[in-house]
């Protein structure tokens, strides 16, 4: 199912209305400033709520696609150490390990005596473990692609990437770190 693209100036989202309550208290807000922010949160959860679903009908949690993902980018041979593995998802190294446990048992991760150090593993992505990210990742992409379509031509897509590009990089700029990623 296509949603309806609407357009229509007067329109109203539940960020308008949630801001005319706000302003009535704090008229020294800024509406178009709390509408971006709003809005950049509320999409980040409508997203984010896509992917639980998206990783859910793999029978994986967001977290557990996250690590095959980390794997995946690490390019061929899909490998990484347990403790690079928590630090690129901002994890503790127990929380880390329960996650690779619950991957090694459903076959998607092995765990690897490293060449270079035998006190050490690797991680590495089984066959079955990149095909279930693959095929999730074109899942995600198409609920992605269909509800961004229908509400934005191709100019308008373009340019909302350049525009939160912008911000993107006014926010790296500052040295502020966006804080720890859901566990």
């Amino acid at each position: 199912m296509t949603p309806a693209r609407h357009d229509t100036p007067q329109e109203q989202d539940r960020v308008d209305r949630a801001i005319e309550r706000w302003t009535r208290e704090l008229p020294e807000l800024d509406p178009t400033i709390e509408g971006i922010v709003e809005r950049i949160q509320g999409l980040s959860r409508f997203i984010r709520r896509t992917m639980d679903e998206t990783a859910s009908e793999t029978g994986l949690s967001f977290g557990e696609w996250g690590v095959l993902g980390m794997l995946r980018h690490a390019g061929p041979p899909y490998r990484g150490t347990p403790g690079k593995l928590a630090k690129w998802a901002d994890l503790s190294g127990p929380a880390m390990t329960n996650r690779l446990d619950r991957l090694e048992t459903a076959g998607l991760v092995r765990r690897l005596p490293d060449a270079h150090d035998r006190r050490a593993v690797q991680v590495e992505l089984t066959e079955e473990g990149l095909l279930a990210w693959e095929r999730s990742v074109g899942v995600q992409a198409a609920k992605e692609e269909l509800i961004t379509s229908a509400a934005l031509d191709a100019k308008e897509r373009e340019q909302l990437n350049k525009l939160l590009r912008r911000l993107m990089l006014a926010f790296e700029r500052t040295g502020i770190e966006p804080g720890p990623k859901d566990k």
